[in-house]
């Protein structure tokens, strides 16, 4: 599973109904990243936009017309040959003196959402492309379930619902297996069995937590697994540190 929202990417490995927690990766770069970058951009270039709305603009473009593009030296050529077809516009109303106005939107269409696939771009820190984030994992899971895991990566948060998000995602992952497959061909003399790799888009994908977490909660044996108000008051903070749930599996 791969959860992106506003502050945080995790890529969380399931194998059977159980997490194989060893292999959890997660990365501080998501949504928010994505909107004070395009801030940034959009600020240097556009003198219309009002400084109190420059966060709202930001993030009303990220998610209206923002999208992962395949390559990005074909990206910036078509941007340049024919402009008046990708420069978007852009019409906001002054939150403060309500009046309207407009700025173009141009490569931040695309550059946004990089931020999954050439981090570096943003961050000195976390240079870590999403897709080897995906494939590290899986290789840190047990052999026997890496060929399941590659055909069914599953995405959910708001982050991940970028226009073609998911075809750049599969592509890159399929790259670095069959790079290391034709390695393991190379160095052995015999062609392994190919592997699928498979991302999944789905219409739960900007509520899938809430979708999960009401699905918990229906369960007949929930009222089992919650702390009350009253448990809170009497033994403070650290009583979430302690699980019915848990105590069950480890039992």
């Amino acid at each position: 599973v791969i959860d992106s929202g506003d502050g945080v990417t995790h890529v969380i490995p399931v194998v059977d109904g159980y997490i194989v927690g060893s292999a959890i990766k997660h990365v501080p770069l998501a949504g928010k990243e994505i909107t004070n970058f395009i801030m940034d951009l959009m600020k240097q270039r556009e003198t219309t936009i009002p400084t109190a709305d420059a966060m709202d603009t930001a993030r009303r473009v990220k998610e209206q017309f923002c999208y992962v593009a395949p390559n990005l030296a074909k990206e910036f050529e078509k941007y340049d040959t024919d402009p008046a077809k990708w420069i978007k516009q852009y019409a906001g109303i002054n939150s403060t003196t309500k009046q309207p106005f407009t700025c173009d939107i141009g490569f931040e269409r695309f550059l946004g959402p990089e931020l999954f696939f050439s981090p570096e771009i943003f961050s000195s820190t976390h240079l870590t492309p999403l897709p080897e984030m995906v494939d590290n994992t899986v290789q840190q899971c047990p052999v026997d379930s890496r060929r399941a895991l590659y055909g069914n990566i599953v995405l959910s948060g708001g982050s991940t619902l970028f226009k073609d998000f998911h075809k750049r995602l599969e592509r890159d992952i399929r790259r670095l297996v069959d790079t290391r497959l034709a390695k393991s061909e190379q160095a052995s003399g015999v062609k392994p069995r190919p592997i699928d790799v498979s991302v999944v888009n789905h219409q739960f994908q900007r509520y899938a937590v809430w979708f999960g977490g009401s699905m918990v909660a229906s369960m007949p044996q929930f009222n089992n697994f919650v702390h009350t108000k009253a448990q809170y008051l009497e033994y403070g903070p650290s009583i979430c540190r302690h699980n019915a749930v848990f105590s069950s599996l480890t039992s």
